[in-house]
């Protein structure tokens, strides 16, 4: 079967639930905590439990790796993308290796692993998974090429819909993710970057806004908090830090 038309299957065979609307997010990454009463979606990491009644998203890093999962990743270092002189290509500003997604046959075996994350994320109660970084080919040095990471982002979300679980594109504004069966997007930064308004031509109300700018929250709640779920937090997601809404 062409990969690309995986999560298009999926979505037919298996409904999955949408954004519920008129409710806010509390975007949960760097630790769990109480969320506030108008707050209606979660998102956590894979490891953290999903809150009781509410619509929680399960977070999971389906192009790069953890900086917690070194040891998982130390036995699978023929999925790791490396250079020419064999060395791992590193997104800097998190720590992060990238995947090798260069071969159908190391899609499939990540997208195994993935899978497997994901099987949890249900099993827990969780309604929907965040794929992080769909754009990871473009911090790769030419390595990668973004018909490679559709191709896997096809698997992920075909992993997901098998699960029930709703699936959400994560980065590469002005991609239309809904083509490989992506439900939703999680847009990070979009006010500071002027990109929440391509996520809504194609997502229209099922896009979540997270901005670390109070400047930047502020034209986003302008433009798009009458329609949309805005959250102002802290860059490192703190359970203390900054909570704000429209």
């Amino acid at each position: 079967m062409i990969p690309a038309l995986v999560g298009l299957l999926a979505s037919a065979l298996l409904a999955v639930p949408a954004l519920p609307p008129d409710t806010d997010v509390d975007y949960q990454l760097g630790g769990a905590s109480a969320p506030a009463a108008n707050v209606g979606i979660v998102v956590r990491d894979r490891t953290d439990p999903p809150v009781a009644g509410l619509y929680n998203i399960c977070y999971v890093n389906g192009f790069q790796t953890q900086p917690n999962e070194k040891r998982f990743w130390r036995g699978h270092r023929d999925l790791l993308l490396r250079d020419a002189d064999g060395r791992p290509v590193i997104d800097e500003d998190w720590g992060e290796t990238l995947l090798d997604l260069r071969t159908d046959a190391n899609r499939k075996a990540l997208a195994a692993i993935m899978g497997h994350w994901v099987r949890g994320c249900a099993r827990h109660g969780y309604a929907a998974v965040e794929f992080d970084n769909l754009d990871s080919f473009t911090r790769s040095d030419g390595l990668l090429t973004k018909r490679q990471a559709i191709r896997y982002a096809a698997l992920l979300v075909g992993q997901a819909h098998r699960h029930g679980l709703a699936a959400g594109q994560k980065n590469l504004a002005g991609y239309d993710g809904t083509k490989v069966g992506y439900d939703f997007a999680i847009a990070e930064e979009c006010g500071r970057y002027d990109e929440c308004q391509r996520y809504v031509d194609d997502y229209g109300d099922q896009v979540l806004m997270i901005e670390y700018r109070t400047q930047d929250f502020a034209e986003t709640c302008t433009d798009f908090g009458a329609t949309h779920a805005v959250e102002l937090r802290d860059r490192d997601l703190t359970p203390s830090g900054v909570h704000g809404w429209c």
